[in-house]
């Protein structure tokens, strides 16, 4: 009798919430109380192409010797990867295995280097930060991102790190409980929002994954995102242009002004805004200026730079629109952090602060375009 008693349990675990759908497999724990689901049998979101590499990574295995070799590396971060789902769990525990032993940086705290954020969706349809997951070692960490949930079925979303990669990535939840995938987005939102930047993009200095504006966005807009920003690498390279192409996007958001001089926006933005328009005649491309160095006020030459380099972006814009190219739109850069010089690390990477500022001047015009 207590064979088939947990042999029930066991079923009823592995059953999905969600009629119709395969059961998800799991692992379960020595002592048999919890059950560790692989989140690649719930889906990942944010993944731009199925013929990666290894499976977390940003570009597909062809663009390796390709694309610069500072790109393909920082083209191994999960930045931008989620995974939602559904479970009446109560606790919610992770275990996932990096592939850098670097934690942290000497800017940007682990959580957000190598940590996991997780987000619940309530009744009023928005997305709740509820916990988080504190990487503590190499290769592997495990912890409680978050314990006494009150009972209910609800909606998760669980963001990966931004400047670490992953090999694995489970949830542990207890014996008994259910999970299943997250409905998919509607086909009016199913197109993500593809963004290529810079390190900013990548997500630094974002004390948490879900932090960083291309993750806000996403959970504003209630649909996917894809997030290739390199550090210090977003460069307008054709290179990567090229495989960004291969994405079917809701919107082009290009924010490589941080990362190259004016004589770069010069000769590289009309080319490449170019070459996707040719790949896709109607999609929406936002042009993003670099944002005002918090501290340029009294730094004339970070004030040229920047001012500079969004000239050129203007000038290109110009250019554009007199060659008959449609679908462009601009975003300035003097109001991404604000203008009391409080939403920076260092004058250029923004905090949560700094990042919540940005997700509002973004979304301001991205739902200008979606709309």
């Amino acid at each position: 009798m207590r064979i088939w008693s947990l042999l029930l349990t066991t079923t009823l675990a592995c059953l999905s919430a969600t009629a119709g759908q395969p059961p998800i497999p799991f692992e379960a724990s020595k002592d048999g109380k919890t059950h560790w689901y692989d989140i690649r049998h719930l889906g990942v979101e944010g993944r731009g192409f199925d013929d990666t590499k290894e499976y977390y990574d940003r570009l597909p295995a062809r663009a390796e010797g390709v694309v610069r070799s500072a790109v393909w590396s920082l083209s191994r971060n999960s930045a931008g990867m989620s995974a939602r789902f559904v479970t009446d769990a109560t606790d919610i525990k992770a275990r996932w295995e990096l592939t850098s032993s670097r934690l942290g940086m000497d800017h940007m705290p682990p959580t957000g280097v190598s940590g996991l954020d997780l987000y619940v969706k309530m009744p009023d349809g928005k997305w709740h930060w509820l916990g988080f997951g504190r990487p503590r070692k190499y290769p592997v960490s495990e912890g409680t991102l978050a314990a006494g949930i009150l009972p209910g079925k609800r909606e998760y979303l669980l963001y990966l790190p931004l400047y670490n990669g992953v090999k694995k990535v489970e949830l542990g939840l207890p014996r008994g409980t259910t999970i299943s995938r997250a409905a998919k987005y509607p086909e009016s939102r199913a197109k993500p929002i593809v963004f290529y930047g810079t390190s900013i993009t990548h997500g630094a200095c974002a004390s948490r994954p879900g932090m960083a504006h291309p993750s806000i966005l996403g959970r504003r807009f209630h649909r996917p995102i894809v997030n290739l920003g390199f550090s210090g690498n977003g460069r307008m390279e054709m290179e990567v242009a090229r495989f960004i192409a291969e994405i079917d996007a809701a919107v082009y958001v290009l924010d490589c002004l941080p990362n190259i001089d004016a004589k770069a926006v010069e000769e590289r933005t009309e080319p490449l805004v170019k070459f996707l328009r040719k790949k896709h005649p109607t999609t929406p491309i936002l042009l993003v200026e670099d944002r005002n160095y918090s501290n340029a006020f009294l730094m004339p030459g970070k004030k040229k730079r920047n001012e500079t380099s969004q000239a050129a972006l203007r000038k290109a814009l110009a250019n554009l629109k007199a060659a008959g190219i449609t679908g462009l739109w601009y975003l300035e850069g003097k109001n991404l952090l604000g203008d009391d010089n409080e939403g920076t690390v260092d004058s250029s990477h923004p905090t949560d602060l700094g990042f919540m500022r940005q997700a509002d001047a973004f979304e301001a015009v991205l739902r200008k375009i979606l709309n």
